[in-house]
């Protein structure tokens, strides 16, 4: 029998297409479609017993595809398993091996850290075999947040509400967010003062404002208002003297290149992306984009990485573009190296560009919005990351009077190095604009003009954000790079916490929950026990414990937790409380509640049955309406359907399925709309009597869709008519493979 191609499998099609036209015709290239083989879901599938042993079964819809990678494998030469370059990654090649029946010399472990016809072809030259620890670490975990979701979730099922879940970095999470709430809650402010002089300098040479630092040169906070009357009193008559006056020099260094937390946070700061989302369009960025006039190419390096790590050939590349585009002063005259934290795996670079010539502006027209600014972000901080420091002119003042003493700050860009390419965002985006000083100098005498005292409170800990709480949990040692987007996925889908705009906030229902695990489980909501087990998970991986003793020493203790719990909660039953919301019930005058339905959150009235009165919840949307110029509101129909309208309903009668935006038209300034859904849709002007109108046939198009793409399309439909209905069968065979998501409970 002929040997016939060599076969690569993958996890996803956009990566197979991408990596097929790398290796030619001698390779096939599939896509596994993510896991293959998992553990049951209508059983704990871990025999305890026999030290730990998973009952792995094939995935149930995919049985067609794991029939098709079989017929390939057996007429393959070699097998490549090409799947991410990561613990799971590195599980799903095994789970491959094992149900494809491939032995080791047919099996061979290939891992692209870039998707680049370089990165690619030079992988596949050296492949590997499959890492034993990798696998058994991924196991560890697999089997560790098996046993505390089917073994708990039950518990919380009976004790509290059916449909709960608790999960072993979940359930933390949630944690952090309700004692932080409860941080807020004990919070206990304190009175403050701030007070401002405003000076004027001799003979017209300007003013400016000076705040209170304190008694000679010990620093003072004013904490009530007679202390600041005080001050008041002791300068209003005596004299303001310029103590000193110092100038300096202030460079701020750049930023280190993105790992997978920091990505996730600054994507939520400045692009208001979840992390959720973040990864998968990073994802994008990273299996493979066209590009025009450089064909399919992966834009990114991997994106699941804690490491601060460069290649040489990148920190070479980055030197060239720098000194090139921006000149040499703009490069610090030697490779910036970043280290990475303690506990970093260090398994992969940090995420990059590929290819750092390619600037957001040469590839925007090639991508959608989302991959664009996504893209835009990570190629600009790791160039800016390579770039020389940014320079300041700094001046500080210090002013006396009557043995008190008030200070002014100025800072002003001297030379902006890395600042031209790349900021990094800050959570307090509340920061004061100083103001320019005058020309001061030592000994000179300046007037009081007057004094501005401002009352002030001590503030409590802020709510996490999703940015916020990433950066505890990675703090803290909580999960790893491929678990934050889904962990918070899995707290905020459960409604153990719900976002507020952009801040987190429990639920009653995820503080009963929360406070249950406490009581009863203590380690498994414990943030320094699970920091130990996300080590020993590490430990595993890099060969330095066995998988099973290290799930025996968890199981020991969290047998007898688990027996304690069911005793002492026998006959309980926990009731959640209601949220109260401000809105009256029109029927019966009490206050309305929070209630959720198959169709979200609703408003209720807490006297059911007795009363049945129930209302939506209202959304302010952006935007004014079009007919009159009142607010435009989120409203649900009766069958769940999301439609918006005018505040005034009937009075004005206007009413749409398309949604409002921020935009306005740059013709009549009235609101913009966009089509309901997913994906980068353009907004249009619906006012009948503007140029800019779009006609409602007209509204349903997306932004960039490439005029080639089409254009082969329709030479595909004219050249092969006969052949539609067979196309409509592959398409819906495709379909129907759906790909499994990548979760850690």
């Amino acid at each position: 029998m002929a040997r016939g191609k060599d076969l690569v499998i993958v996890e996803s099609p956009a990566k197979a297409k991408t990596i097929e036209k790398y290796l030619g015709g001698q390779y096939k290239v599939k896509a596994s479609m993510g896991h293959l083989r998992d553990l049951p879901k209508s059983k704990l599938g871990v025999d305890i017993e026999k030290g730990f042993e998973p009952e792995y079964i094939p995935v149930k819809d995919k049985k067609d595809l794991i029939a098709e990678l079989k017929k390939d494998a057996k007429s393959a030469g070699t097998v490549y398993l090409a799947t991410d370059p990561d613990r799971e990654g590195e599980a799903i090649s095994w789970h491959l091996k094992e149900l494809l029946e491939l032995d080791d010399k047919k099996a061979r472990r290939v891992t692209f850290n870039e998707i680049t016809k370089k990165v690619v072809t030079e992988s596949i030259e050296h492949p590997r075999a499959i890492d034993g620890d990798l696998v058994d670490a991924q196991q560890a975990r697999r089997i560790l947040d098996r046993i505390v979701g089917y073994k708990i979730s039950p518990l919380l099922w009976k004790k509290v509400k059916a449909g709960l879940s608790a999960g072993r970095v979940q359930s933390v999470a949630a944690r952090m967010v309700v004692d932080r709430e409860q941080e807020i809650r004990d919070f206990v402010s304190e009175e403050f003062w701030l007070l401002d002089a405003l000076l004027d300098c001799e003979e017209g040479n300007g003013r400016f404002t000076a705040r209170f630092y304190g008694k000679g040169d010990k620093k003072t906070e004013l904490k009530n208002e007679d202390e600041v009357k005080a001050v008041i009193t002791a300068t209003q008559d005596e004299p303001f003297i310029i103590r000193s006056v110092k100038r300096g020099e202030k460079q701020k260094s750049p930023a280190p290149p993105f790992i997978t937390s920091t990505l996730q946070q600054e994507a939520s700061r400045r692009l208001a992306m979840t992390p959720r989302r973040t990864m998968s369009i990073a994802q994008q960025l990273y299996e493979g984009v066209e590009i025009s006039g450089h064909g399919t190419i992966g834009l990114i390096t991997y994106m699941r990485t804690d490491s601060l790590r460069l290649s040489e050939e990148a920190l070479s590349a980055a030197r060239s573009f720098i000194t090139e585009r921006y000149g040499e002063a703009y490069y610090p005259g030697s490779p910036r190296r970043y280290k990475s934290k303690a506990g970093a795996q260090d398994a992969h670079e940090a995420i990059r560009p590929t290819y750092v010539d390619l600037s957001p502006e040469v590839v925007r027209k090639d991508l959608t919005q989302e991959q664009y600014r996504l893209y835009r972000l990570i190629w600009g901080r790791f160039t800016a990351s390579q770039m020389a420091n940014a320079v300041y002119d700094n001046v500080a003042v210090e002013v006396v009077s009557a043995g008190y003493s008030f200070h002014a700050y100025y800072s002003e860009l001297k030379f902006p190095g890395y600042t031209a390419v790349y900021e990094e965002a800050r959570d307090d985006d509340g920061a004061e604009t100083e103001s320019p000083l005058p020309a001061l100098r030592e000994g000179e005498r300046v007037y009081l003009e007057k004094m501005t005292p401002q009352q002030q409170f001590t503030q409590p800990p802020a709510r996490y954000t999703e940015a916020t709480l990433i950066r505890a949990m990675e703090e803290k040692g909580i999960g790893r790079p491929s678990t934050y987007a889904p962990t918070i996925t899995a707290i905020t889908s459960r409604d153990y916490v719900i976002k507020e705009g952009k801040y987190l906030r429990p639920t009653p229902l995820g503080e009963v929950v929360t406070e249950l695990m406490k009581e009863h489980f203590g380690d498994i909501v414990d943030l320094k026990f699970t920091n130990q087990m996300e080590s020993e998970l590490d430990e595993i991986e890099s060969g330095k414990a066995d998988w099973r003793k290290v799930l025996g020493g968890f199981y020991e203790n969290f047998e007898k937790e688990m027996s304690a719990a069911e005793e002492a909660m026998d006959g309980v039953r926990i009731k959640v409380p209601d949220i109260e919301s401000d809105e009256i019930c029109d029927v019966c005058g009490r206050r309305m509640v929070i209630k959720k339905g198959r169709f979200g959150y609703f408003l209720a009235c807490p006297g059911f049955p007795e009363c049945t009165f129930t209302k939506p919840i209202v959304v302010e949307m952006p935007g004014k309406c079009p007919k009159c110029g009142g607010k435009i509101l989120k409203r649900t129909s009766k069958k769940g359907y999301v439609f918006y309208a005018c505040e005034r309903g009937t009075d004005c009668g206007f009413i749409t399925w398309d949604v409002p935006t921020k935009d306005v038209c740059p013709v009549c300034g009235k609101t913009m709309f966009k089509r309901a859904g997913r994906g980068p849709l353009k907004s249009f002007c619906i006012n009948e009597d503007c140029a800019n109108f779009v006609p409602e046939e007209k509204r349903s198009y997306k932004k960039k869709t490439p005029a080639k793409k089409s254009a082969a399309k329709k030479s595909e439909a004219k050249a092969a008519p006969g052949k539609k209905t067979a196309a409509k069968k592959t398409a819906a065979k495709k379909t129907s493979a759906k790909k499994t998501k990548k979760t850690e409970e």
